[in-house]
Order: structure tokens, then C-alpha cells, then sequence
């Protein structure tokens, strides 16, 4: 199938029915697949063809998100932009990837028109939301042209998505995914998050749909179901969503969840009875945040793993298996990311590309139809992470006698101390069952004795104290001195990438270049 045969296949289910909810406003899918159409039509009329690559600079919209189908419904390449990123950050990513098109919101139309200069490539500009200078309105754009599906050609290896790699130093690498992999994806939520007949799921779009949340939203729709967008990153806001709209499924970041678990009084005041899949994932979760989580929602928390270059779908744990014989499950089974789906492989290497036993640590490798189909315009890049049909992740991690998989830690963020290989989720899962610890990261900083030091970065619940010496001694007794940090700094935020994660590659820089500074 091409991606847009699955909002397709919702609009034909359900064609009166509602696609998206925004600020109370309800779309059908008529209205948004005749708006995607119109787009695609004006796109083909303007001389764009197959993978002409075009951006979407906006924030939670259900317009935006159908200017995306419109690039879709064409057989173009989406290039997803992340409207919190910094505006160099942005235009860097479109002048590598080569993006001709551009719509943007007329919020940031200031930020846009300033950095025309420097987006020489760029054939194609539209405002979604108004007549901004010289460029025109979406509706003014493509108004006159027809509200049906145009007929266009398709090949499954076809590149629809060119998403950046969460890199912070230079401009990361472009991954390219096709209608092959990104089906997979949804075949995996599909066969994962399943409803009764003649259910309809209601999907909250509460983080950024230009990441994770808006390919998650497309199973939805496939089904006929509902996406409820919020605009704004407001914990109360989402919360009360949830009643409001009888939502049955949504993501966020472990970070954001530690926030809400923070909010005081809403597992009174807010009703989760309609939830059946709360998903996390993107980083590691606190399994003693889990367990509370799995406390004030109930048996609906959902885990996984992917990466941008195995969309969102490697691994999955089913709310049921965060259970056993009735009980929570061991934490064992709750810090793994669960088992490897369906429709793709999984083996653990060694550095030399040799399939290890079950139960031995090494890098996760995968292959099958999720993988992406390369680096745009990177084929060395390419070539050092598939290697013999094979995506390298750089993750590092186990699978269990139960098939389940871990995934210990990033492989360039292990910590060589005094020649003992130290993994920092080892560490920060002791420090995150602290009351008194919001988050934490584990990194490794320069040290005369040992190489490197381990050092835990914690930021902390308002209003809680704990002192280094406390964290410290938990981690010498349930690790052992070698893995016990040496050092704690606390801090007011840890630095986050706008998907939630934290950013250990800034973090860690401060303090080698602190190192370097004094020699």
C-alpha cells in the first residue's frame, strides 16, 4: 500500500465521520481528503513529480497535517520540521535535504520570509493559514483545482519521508523512509494495538505530529477512528482531553509522563476509563515511574522501540505484559522494551558482525521491510549501518530467555571507567527510584585515574532535596563502587531535544570541554 491508501482506506469506512478534532472543531474525512486532494492536484499542476521533496513548517494543525497528506496523496517526500527547533536548526535540514516546497503557518512567517534568502532551492511557497508578502494562502493556492484523488504512479520503494536523525552537532543525517517501511510500521500498530469489531479508536495527538505523533495518528484514521489534536504542550489541557473525548490511545515521552504524574490531584479528578493503550518510548522509562503510571492509568501502559531508521516499531509490550499472574511484573520484564514484532528479524552482534548466543550483550541489529531504505545523499553513512541487509542500530542490549529485549544503552554513550564497561541506564534506573529525582543522565567526564569518571546530572521534583552523598551510596549498593558515580551535579532542566529526550551529547560536552580548557 502507499501511505496515503491508509487515511484512504478510513475516509472510504467513514466518510461522514469525524477524522480529526481541533479546539472543538470537528473535521470529517471528506473535508480533509478533498483538502489533500486539492493540494496534490495543485502540486502535479505545478510540475512537481515523484520524491519532489517538500516541508510542513507549523505547529499541532489539522490544515498542516493535511498538506502532508496532499504531499502524499502526490507521491512526494515529506520532510518533517520541528516548529520548536531552533530556525537555523530548521533551515539548515531544508537546504540539505533539498526541500522545493514549502508550507508554513503564518505564526512564523516572520522566521520564514527572513531565511528565503537562504533556501535557494525552494520553488514553492505557501502560507496555510493566510495571504502573507508575496506568497499565497493555501486556500487561495489550490482552491480551484479538483477535490479528487489524482491518478499517480507508485513504487513501494518510493522515498515519502526524509526525516533528520537526532543529532546535535552539524546537520544530521537524512533517513529515508518508503511506503515499504513505513507499511510495515503501521501493519506492526495494527496487529499490536487491536479493537473490537465496529470500535472506532480515538488517537490524542499530544506531541508534536511532525515526530512521532503524527505517523501514529495514521493507524487511526486507517481504522475510521478519531485524532484529537492539542495545540499547545499543556499537561491540563491533555488531561482533560482524555474524558472529554473518550480517547483510547496516545504517546508521550517518558519525560512528559514524569510531569504528569507530578500534577497534584488529577488521578481524582480525571476519568481513564476510555484509555486502552498508553504508549511510551523515545527514551528510557524510569521503571519506578512506570509502576506508578501503571498505578493511576490502569493496565493500559503500552512500551516499545524503534528508531527514525526502523520507524517506531522494532519492539513491542503489550499492556498485558507489563503483567504477571495478576501482579505488576518483575522489573526485569518492565525495564525491557519488549519483544521484537512480527514482520522483522532481530539478532544481537559482536564488532565483528557475528550473531551472538540468547542472553549475551551486544549491539541490536535489524532487518526486514521496516528498515529504512538509506541516508539521503550518504551512501558511506549507509553503507556503516546496513551492513549485509542488516540495520545496525548502535543500541546495546539483550534478549532474554523470554525473548525479550533490553536495550542496556547507545552505544557511544558507554562509559569506560578503569577498563570496566559501565552502561548509564544501569545507573540511572537505581537514582530515578529516588522520590526526590524528577530525572536523571548518566555520562561519562574526563578523569586523570580512571579515564573516565561516571557522573549523574539529576534535576529535581520541586520542592525535594536529596544530597550526592545519598544517590551515591544507593548506586554502590545495589551496583557496586565501580558503577556507582563518582560525582552528582544538580540542575534546574536537563537539556532536551524537542521530542523529550534528554541530550547526553550536549551534556557531556560541557564537561570535556571544561577538561580541555584546563589543560
Amino acid at each position: 500500500m502507499a501511505i496515503i491508501d491508509f487515511f484512504d482506506r478510513g475516509w472510504r469506512l467513514n466518510p461522514d465521520g469525524t477524522a480529526y478534532i481541533q479546539d472543538e472543531r470537528r473535521y470529517s474525512f471528506r473535508e480533509v481528503g478533498e483538502l489533500s486532494c486539492r493540494i496534490a492536484n495543485a502540486l502535479l499542476a505545478a510540475g512537481f513529480g515523484r520524491e519532489a521533496k517538500g516541508a510542513v513548517w507549523a505547529g499541532n494543525d489539522v490544515t498542516a497535517w493535511a498538506c502532508t497528506l496532499g504531499l502524499w496523496r502526490a507521491n512526494m517526500c515529506w520532510i518533517p520540521v520541528g516548529a520548536r527547533n531552533a530556525p537555523k536548526e530548521n533551515c539548515d535540514v531544508l537546504d540539505a535535504f533539498d526541500c522545493e516546497i514549502l508550507f508554513f503557518q503564518k505564526y512564523f512567517a516572520d522566521i520564514v520570509l527572513e531565511l528565503r534568502p537562504r533556501l535557494p532551492k525552494v520553488k514553492l511557497w505557501v502560507c496555510i493559514d493566510a495571504d502573507v508578502a508575496d506568497v499565497p494562502s493555501l486556500e487561495r493556492w489550490c482552491g480551484g483545482y479538483p477535490a479528487t484523488r489524482p491518478e499517480v504512479a507508485y513504487e513501494m520503494d518510493d522515498v515519502v519521508a526524509l526525516s533528520p536523525t537526532g543529532g546535535t552537532t552539524g546537520v544530521p543525517k537524512g533517513v529515508m523512509n518508503t511506503h515499504r517501511s513505513l507499511q510495515t510500521f503501521f501493519a506492526h500498530f495494527l496487529m499490536c494495538c487491536g479493537y473490537g469489531a465496529g470500535e472506532l479508536p480515538v488517537n490524542l495527538a499530544a506531541a508534536p505530529m511532525t515526530h512521532t505523533a503524527g505517523l501514529l495518528s495514521v493507524p487511526c484514521t486507517a481504522r475510521g477512528g478519531t485524532v484529537v489534536i492539542v495545540t499547545r504542550p499543556d499537561p491540563m489541557l491533555l488531561l482533560s482531553a482524555i474524558p472529554k473525548y473518550r480517547v483510547t490511545e496516545f504517546f508521550l515521552p517518558p519525560t512528559v509522563i514524569y510531569r504528569l504524574l507530578d500534577v497534584p490531584g488529577f488521578k481524582e479528578k480525571v476519568d481513564f476509563s476510555s484509555l486502552r493503550y498508553f504508549m511510551y518510548g523515545a527514551a528510557p522509562m524510569s521503571v519506578e515511574k512506570l509502576k506508578q503510571a501503571i498505578e493511576v492509568f490502569g493496565p493500559v501502559m503500552t512500551g516499545g522501540y524503534g528508531q527514525t531508521e526502523a520507524p517506531a516499531s522494532i519492539s513491542y509490550l503489550p499492556p498485558g505484559e507489563h503483567f504477571s499472574n495478576g501482579e505488576i511484573a518483575s522489573d526485569e520484564r518492565l525495564s525491557s522494551v519488549g519483544r521484537p514484532n512480527p514482520l522483522i528479524r532481530i539478532e544481537i552482534m559482536d564488532d565483528e558482525n557475528k550473531i551472538l548466543a540468547q542472553g549475551a550483550t551486544g549491539e541490536i541489529c535489524v532487518r526486514g521491510d521496516l528498515v529504512m531504505k538509506g541516508y539521503y545523499k550518504a551512501p558511506e553513512k549507509t553503507a556503516e549501518t546496513i551492513i549485509d541487509g542488516w540495520l545496525h542500530t548502535g543500541d546495546i542490549g539483550h534478549l532474554d530467555a523470554g525473548g525479550y529485549l533490553h536495550i542496556t544503552d547507545r552505544k557511544k554513550d558507554m562509559i569506560i571507567s578503569g577498563g570496566f564497561n559501565v552502561y548509564p541506564s544501569e545507573v540511572e534506573q537505581v537514582i530515578w527510584c529516588h522520590p526526590a529525582v524528577q530525572d536523571c543522565a548518566v555520562i561519562g567526564v574526563p578523569d586523570k585515574q580512571w579515564g573516565e569518571a561516571v557522573k549523574a546530572v539529576v534535576e529535581l521534583n520541586a520542592g525535594e532535596s536529596v544530597d550526592s552523598e545519598t544517590l551515591i551510596a544507593m548506586c554502590k549498593a545495589k551496583l557496586g563502587s565501580v558503577k556507582a558515580p563518582k560525582s552528582v551535579d544538580f540542575v534546574a532542566a536537563l537539556p532536551r531535544s524537542a521530542a523529550g529526550k534528554v541530550l547526553k551529547k550536549d551534556l557531556r560536552a560541557q564537561y570535556w570541554q571544561e577538561a580541555a580548557r584546563k589543560i
